[in-house]
């Protein structure tokens, strides 16, 4: 039975954490902890790529 409870509350911690990160990188914040100074940093390619060109009708 305890194995169940501690099993149940380590899945809900997981799911919180990827639940954070999915809300992060939807709102833009990125991940890469460049300290909002991402021109410098060599990793601001993968955090925050350039946003595809809409298509002109």
């Amino acid at each position: 039975m305890a194995t169940g409870i501690v099993g149940a509350i380590v899945f809900a911690v997981v799911v919180l954490a990827v639940r954070q990160v999915i809300r992060d990188h939807l709102g833009g914040k990125g991940g890469c902890n460049c300290g909002g100074s991402c021109a410098g940093c060599p990793g601001s390619a993968y955090c925050h790529p350039p946003k595809k060109a809409e298509k002109q009708n």
